[in-house]
């Protein structure tokens, strides 16, 4: 029985975990790589495995991060069930066909753009080329268990400089870069890999993506190459859905049962449990795949599950090393900024994630207007996928919180906004910025690595009336996380521009559980056990973090009692 990350290790996002067994190989999430370009850059390699030797795929939620490469899965040949909750399901629809449709349009602009920039593009294509390579090495050191990290400290290398290093002891002392042909040219739309020359005894390293991703400038330079997947290939993938309800079992594959219970991140988040036989007869193993863990007392949706028993753990680590503020702090933060911009006759922009985050901020605004708390300035909505993922927040008040279904029940919905404006194309989106002053945006993504809420961050970034408030996790090297760290120059379509607007954060209404929160949360599986007891994990896997949280969750973790790891990309273990 193995288990192989081919996603979320050492980074948050591209959760994507290979089980296999003697009778079937399922993926538990099979989401995009996002944020900067060094990390993108990884949707491009080639899979580690046969999609259609797949049994099937088990979905935690509906973010891009986790759901994105499912539509290229299916086109290359996965023809079995996906199994995610109703809530999941529907969410899923918006983001995948969305993701599709705007794969196309980027290579439409791209195509133009390199017909009319020739030298620009050709020395683009060469970044873009040494990325991809520098990806499929570490891909590759992964699954040999080479710790490029290590080998470039031992051979005294610079971060982010080529160096050398004693091999893995093999035989063939070439086997660490080695790829083979079926798995390298297995979609035709590959750049080419350029095997590098291998001296007697040495093996080339390549400089490390995760120390290029973290020094990344603070930049919006999209990759338009040629599409992933298309929206008609996001349709079809829709098919192969299958809804199940939390709390049931069901047997996702021979000798794979799955139970999914609330994660408490979005609407229909799950953890997963499993029970696992590699053969028939043989011991079961108990796996936990936590997904992302949302908070608890946070609005709409229900406290993630308590779950208390396991073999092994594949814990979220986000907020490693980070607190949330209290929630009474965040909306008191909430209500001064929008204070703020009123007495300025100025604009609050919210990059805000169209799925979860945006109906939070909503609700949150509805209720201080309510309370008189906040003056009632116009609200701009502008994500067409926010509002219809709020129309399927509206559809499953099963998933709801009893004090978001008390609401609904004395009709005053908690996800409208009195003075709300929803956008539903590119003209009036492009017409907020002649609205009369004050007033409120909120707009995708939340990281500011695409979408509208770039182009409205072109018109206010030099505008020391407005305010850009960050209400989410900002992923190492994005545009987001340079301004949260106070960036004071930028660049946006390689123009460089000052930043003259002021910056806010508010961490409290993060849909991540904080380091505190996730300990809680890995506690319970040591409440009235010891290690070696029944139900007490015999691993707990950190994922789903960049390595400075995961280094700093790892140790506490630890000292609860349970042996950890934090494992790399690509890496196999086997669980015995």
């Amino acid at each position: 029985m193995q288990l192989q990350f081919l996603g979320a290790a050492t980074t948050v996002t591209g959760s994507q975990f290979l089980l296999t067994t003697a009778r079937a190989r399922i993926l538990v999430d099979c989401g995009m790589f996002q944020g900067s370009p060094n990390e993108s850059v990884r949707n491009r390699i080639p899979l580690a495995y046969d999609p259609k030797e797949l049994d099937a795929i088990v979905l935690t939620h509906a973010h891009l991060d986790h759901c994105g490469l499912i539509p290229y899965v299916v086109a290359h040949g996965f023809s079995g069930p996906i199994y995610a909750t109703a809530g999941t399901t529907e969410l899923a629809r918006l983001v995948l066909l969305d993701s599709g449709k705007l794969q196309e349009e980027f290579a439409r602009r791209e195509e133009r753009w390199e017909k009319r920039h020739p030298e620009k593009a050709a020395a683009e294509d060469r970044r873009e080329q040494a990325a991809f390579e520098q990806a499929i090495e570490l891909a590759v050191e992964g699954e040999q268990g080479i710790d490029t990290t290590a080998a470039l400290e031992a051979a005294g290398a610079r971060e982010g400089t080529g160096a050398r290093h004693a091999p893995d002891p093999s035989p063939d002392p070439s086997a660490a870069m080695m790829v083979p042909d079926d798995r390298l040219m297995g979609a035709d739309h590959w750049p080419s890999l350029k095997q590098a020359s291998v001296a007697s005894g040495e093996a080339w390293v390549a400089p490390n993506p995760e120390v290029a991703l973290r020094y990344q400038p603070a930049a919006v330079d999209v990759d338009l190459d040629e599409p992933i997947y298309d929206e008609h290939d996001a349709e079809v993938s829709l098919k192969q859905f299958r809804s199940v309800r939390y709390d049931e079992e069901l047997e996702v594959a021979p000798g794979i049962h799955a139970t999914f219970v609330d994660a408490g991140h979005i609407l229909g988040s799950a953890i997963i449990r499993m029970r696992v036989t590699d053969r028939a007869g043989d011991p079961e193993r108990r796996i936990v795949f936590s997904g992302d863990l949302g908070r608890c007392d946070t609005p709409i949706i229900r406290d993630p599950t308590v779950v208390t028993d396991a073999d092994y753990v594949l814990m979220e680590s986000t907020y490693g090393g980070r607190e949330h503020e209290p929630q009474a702090e965040a909306v008191k933060i909430l209500a001064d900024t929008v204070h703020l911009v009123a007495d300025n006759d100025g604009v609050l922009l919210v990059p805000s994630f169209a799925i979860g985050r945006t109906q939070e901020v909503v609700w949150e605004l509805d209720r201080l207007l309510e309370q008189g708390k906040i003056p009632a300035l116009p609200l701009y909505l502008d994500s067409p996928m926010a509002s219809r993922a709020s129309d399927v927040y509206r559809h499953h008040m099963e998933y709801y919180d009893t004090e978001t279904r008390q609401l609904l029940e004395g009709e005053n919905s908690p996800l409208d906004y009195p003075n709300q404006v929803i956008t539903n194309d590119v003209k009036q989106s492009q017409a907020i910025s002649r609205a009369p002053r004050p007033y409120m945006i909120v707009a995708s993504n939340g990281m500011l690595t695409g979408g509208r809420v770039v182009a409205h961050l072109r018109e206010l970034v030099d505008d020391p009336r407005a305010v850009i408030l960050f209400v989410g996790y900002q992923g190492t090297g994005t545009l987001g996380a340079h301004l949260q760290a106070g960036a004071k120059t930028i660049r946006l379509d390689g123009t460089i521009r000052q930043v003259r607007c002021q910056v806010r954060s508010i961490s409290g209404f993060s849909a991540h559980a904080d380091e505190s929160e996730l300990l809680d949360w890995i506690g319970n599986f040591a409440k009235g056990k010891r290690p070696g007891d029944p139900g007490f994990p015999r691993k707990v896997f950190i994922v789903h973090g960049d390595p400075e949280a995961q280094k700093a969750l790892e140790p506490k973790v630890r000292a609860l009692g349970f042996d950890t790891e934090i494992p790399k990309w690509h890496e196999i273990v086997t669980l015995d």
